[in-house]
């Protein structure tokens, strides 16, 4: 495959993730106004969208609580500075299954299954520009821990996002996401051109091995955009490897803590690593007013509150 340098790249910021990286640095944002201000920070840094999920403001926990994805979308919308919001929908699809001898009932304390229209409220109600949409079933990571998105559920779940007006984010953590991907394009559940996120190294999807992600470049219908990003040290790597293979960047604390050995990071710190990478390979890092442009998006205001 010959270089495809993409000369005009925008960066993701994943601001905070559900992973329990909350005490592992102080960085990590937990309430509202600390993910929002990490957002806006990287913003400046020069991240053209952020990618926000929301915690329990008090134990960091992952949390669905639409009244926090509000306030966030607020904060953000409120501020001097431009960004193109993507929430995440991935919430509400984690079962944990019982000891390998006895499977079921499920672990009750880790299981958090619900249905399409629950997943979809803060999108509904926010109306950012993009969410996500987790285009597969994987195990992932822990030993009894599958993230379930059953075909049923993801043709929903796009439905209820294109009806919204707001652009899924593909999530593709193997191959076979992106077959489906296309299948529910072709089937007009999506509409064409669609966006991409490949996501590289999360145990167990796609290893982040250059093999295996241009297999996944390879794999995207050529008029869809797409972006890449894997975890820790590989986070700034793959910010080279993807613009080069002519592709968007994704960098962020949900994916790397560190800057380099032994400091930790911040969000707009690892942008502004992304951003020096990206001009030093002779592209140019674009903004969110030309993301929107490009991706077709609308920047609204979150609905009214009833009276």
């Amino acid at each position: 495959m010959p270089l495809t340098l993409n000369k005009e790249v925008f960066i993701t910021c994943a601001v905070t993730g559900s992973g329990a990286t909350q005490e592992r640095s102080p960085h990590v944002p937990r309430s509202p106004k600390q993910i929002a201000d990490s957002a806006i920070d990287a913003a400046k840094a020069g991240a053209a969208v952020v990618h926000c999920h929301v915690r329990d403001p008090e134990s960091g926990a992952p949390s669905r609580d639409p009244a926090l994805y509000r306030e966030v979308t607020e904060r953000i919308r409120d501020a001097e500075v431009d960004v193109v919001l993507n929430l995440t929908a991935g919430m509400g699809g984690d079962i944990v299954f019982g000891p390998t001898e006895a499977p079921l009932p499920v672990n009750a304390a880790g299981t958090d299954m619900i249905g399409a229209s629950e997943r979809m409220v803060h999108i509904a109600d926010c109306l950012p520009e993009i969410c996500t949409l987790d285009c597969g079933t994987m195990n992932f990571a822990e030993a009894d821990y599958v993230m379930t998105n059953t075909p049923g559920m993801l043709r929903a779940m796009g439905a209820m996002m294109t009806q919204l007006g707001v652009k899924p984010e593909i999530e593709a953590f193997d191959t076979g996401h992106l077959w489906f991907a296309k299948q529910l394009v072709e089937e007009g559940t999506l509409d064409a051109p669609a966006l991409v996120q490949l996501c590289m190294g999360v145990p167990w999807g796609a290893p982040n091995d250059l093999n295996t992600f241009l297999a996944m470049v390879n794999a995207v219908p050529a008029d869809w955009t797409w972006s890449a990003f894997s975890l820790g040290r590989d986070q700034m790597p793959f910010v080279a490897a993807s613009v080069l293979a002519g592709g968007n960047v994704r960098v962020g604390l949900e994916d790397n803590l560190w800057l380099g050995k032994g400091q930790l990071a911040t969000n707009a710190q690892l942008v502004e690593r992304s951003v020096g990478i990206i001009e030093a390979l002779g592209a140019k890092v674009i903004g969110p007013a030309e993301v929107r442009a490009k991706l077709g998006l609308t920047k609204r205001a979150p609905k009214a509150v009833a009276a």
